[in-house]
């Protein structure tokens, strides 16, 4: 089945997401990147990333969350439930995924880019913040197929992960120095669920998006190993404002 570039169509109606095909002078459809963001936000930071980004030969698809945040408080989530601490008041990142695992692997990468579009599993990468890394890295774990490869800010090891075998999915994870979530535990139970773990410690605080060249370098890394191209992808030149 040749591969053909992926349209809102293909997908089901129920699913919000924005589609960004390869720059103008990549014209060959090889790599599909899909990008969650974090709790509380919506597709739109990750549509303009994904132009940013601007990787040849690549396809980016920015998804949004299929449920929106109770009371009024604007933007998504990627879990099953809505809780919150009861010390600091904050909603839970971890509340389950099975919802998001369903549209991932079965309603988004099975039914429509390998079932409909003719991709291979290996050509299909994610990009999640927070949250939607934790969903990515749900997703991930429950297949027997190895993707492209995962990147995740922030993103820990769900605790309803109980994958009896490490998926084969290559994992990048990124945090920051101090007040972080990606712990020496985060990075010790995300090597008990996969073969390939890598883990970059940015100097700054807290497990925010990349600000600039030298905090981008890891990912672009990562990209030029993990996606396919015959033009080769551009060694960190990216900048996230």
């Amino acid at each position: 089945m040749p591969t053909r570039l992926p349209t809102l169509t293909d997908f089901p109606t129920s699913l919000h997401l924005t589609i960004t095909p390869p720059p103008p002078s990549s014209p060959q459809l090889t790599n599909i990147l899909i990008l969650l963001h974090g709790l509380g936000d919506t597709s739109a930071s990750f549509t303009n990333l994904g132009k940013q980004l601007s990787l040849p030969e690549t396809t980016c698809i920015s998804m949004q969350a299929p449920t929106p945040l109770p009371f009024e408080l604007g933007g998504f989530h990627w879990g099953d439930d809505i809780q919150f601490d009861q010390a600091t008041g904050n909603m839970d990142f971890d509340t389950g995924f099975s919802k998001a695992i369903k549209i991932l692997k079965q309603e988004v990468i099975e039914d429509c880019l390998v079932g409909k579009c003719g991709y291979k599993h290996r050509e299909i990468m994610f990009f999640g913040f927070g949250q939607g890394a934790m969903a990515a890295i749900a997703a991930a774990a429950s297949m027997n197929e190895e993707l492209g490869g995962i990147i995740s800010i922030g993103g820990l090891l769900p605790a309803s992960d109980t994958s009896a075998k490490a998926a084969k999915t290559p994992l990048l994870v990124l945090g920051g120095s101090s007040n972080t979530l990606i712990t020496k535990t985060a990075i010790t139970n995300l090597e008990a669920s996969f073969q390939n773990v890598e883990y970059h410690r940015w100097s700054k605080a807290g497990d925010g998006m990349p600000q600039n060249r030298e905090e981008m370098l890891p990912i672009m890394r990562f990209f030029a190993r993990r996606l396919k191209s015959r033009k080769g992808v551009p060694g960190g030149s990216v900048e996230i404002g």
